[in-house]
């Protein structure tokens, strides 16, 4: 893990301070943002670490699936598979995707299922804000992880199993009515709102037209004058196209993003902090199970049974006060948090203790 989050910081360092980005990169054209929908569905093909029986969703969802194909079950009798899920499929849509085009979906498991890995979605229909069908989605999930329990109730995790991504899952099935015609204004917005990259955009965009078309007109916006000679129908395409490659040289922000579903730390290159004293203790539980065949005396009419025995271990790390100097620098601060010698769950902590405590000069933005 220490050797992962090494490799991370060094892939940062290795990066330009300010690097140009392209327009496309950082703006969108305003009033026109993705479509966002939402279905319900049923994951199959898991390998008894789908629903339990207690779960009403996915054993009345079964239910009314298999009677569009002619197999009606009684409503007394409960279900008894572990193989299926009920879930949630989201997705976001391009504005500008046609009837027909693939797009990706999300899916979250919404019962008490172990892991959708290795699952398939049935087909789910997919509705917006308007409660129009705009899309289905089917196919394989990929979790990138695993979660095992056995039936001595151990346990082994790598990653959330809970929600996966299909790739290309989804099919657009109605056009999502996207029109773009500026007459002769259009506004672009930016992703991050900042007043120094608004300000550099509309200065670039200037110099790139020689002419002064474009102006900022708050942290977010920038207005923008179409030329004449560029107004026809072909003229807007080639108006953006060119548009989009002007390079913004955007203004940083001090920020750290941790998501803690899989230990992942990404560090800004301008963020610092202030000298501190940093104390990390660490408290591992580990809980395992063994079965026990308790076997009755002879010719009693008693029974074998088995009973779990579980044991359960707590491990207390010895932790020492080290003090962090100021740093200046990602590298100065890359070399106080190694210096630490913890793991990036432990540096997760100690983040958020330090902007608790003041010292982290930066945004902590945690997934």
């Amino acid at each position: 893990m220490m050797q992962r989050l090494l490799a991370l910081v060094l892939i940062l360092l290795s990066l330009p301070s300010l690097a140009a980005v392209r327009l496309k990169d950082m703006a969108q054209i305003e009033n026109i943002s993705k479509k966002q929908v939402i279905g319900y569905g049923l994951v199959v093909g898991l390998d008894g670490s789908g629903d339990s029986r207690r779960s009403l969703m996915a054993n009345q969802s079964l239910k009314n699936m298999v009677k569009h194909f002619g197999l009606t079950l009684p409503n007394t009798v409960p279900m008894r598979v572990k193989n299926v899920a009920a879930v949630m499929v989201t997705a976001e849509i391009s504005p500008f995707l046609k009837k027909g085009n693939s797009f990706d979906v999300q899916v979250s498991s919404m019962g008490d299922a172990k892991s959708l890995e290795g699952g398939i979605l049935l087909l789910t229909p997919l509705i917006g804000n308007d409660q129009q069908v705009y899309g289905h989605a089917q196919g394989a999930i990929s979790i990138g992880g695993f979660n095992i329990e056995t039936n001595g109730g151990e346990k082994i995790r790598q990653n959330y199993a809970l929600v996966g991504r299909i790739p290309g899952g989804g099919i657009l099935q109605k056009d999502l009515g996207t029109q773009f015609s500026p007459d002769s204004v259009l506004y672009l917005s930016l992703r991050e709102p900042d007043f120094t990259t608004a300000f550099r955009a509309a200065q670039a965009i200037n110099q790139a037209f020689r002419s002064q078309i474009a102006q900022a007109t708050d942290a977010g916006h920038i207005k923008i004058r179409i030329p004449p000679q560029m107004k026809t129908e072909g003229g807007r395409v080639q108006f953006m196209a060119r548009l989009e490659e002007v390079e913004v040289t955007p203004d940083e922000f001090a920020r750290v993003v941790v998501n803690e579903r899989t230990g992942t730390i990404v560090v800004g290159a301008n963020v610092t902090i202030s000298q501190v004293a940093i104390s990390h203790g660490n408290l591992s539980v580990e809980v395992s199970a063994q079965p026990v065949i308790s076997q009755p005396a002879p010719f009693s009419r008693g029974q074998t049974v088995v009973v779990p025995q579980t044991q359960t271990q707590v491990n207390v790390q010895d932790s020492k006060l080290t003090v962090v100097n100021q740093t200046a620098s990602i590298q100065d601060l890359a070399k106080a948090l190694n210096a630490l010698g913890v793991t990036p769950r432990d540096m997760i902590a100690i983040f958020q203790a330090l902007k608790e405590a003041g010292a982290l000069k930066a945004e902590l933005v945690i997934m």
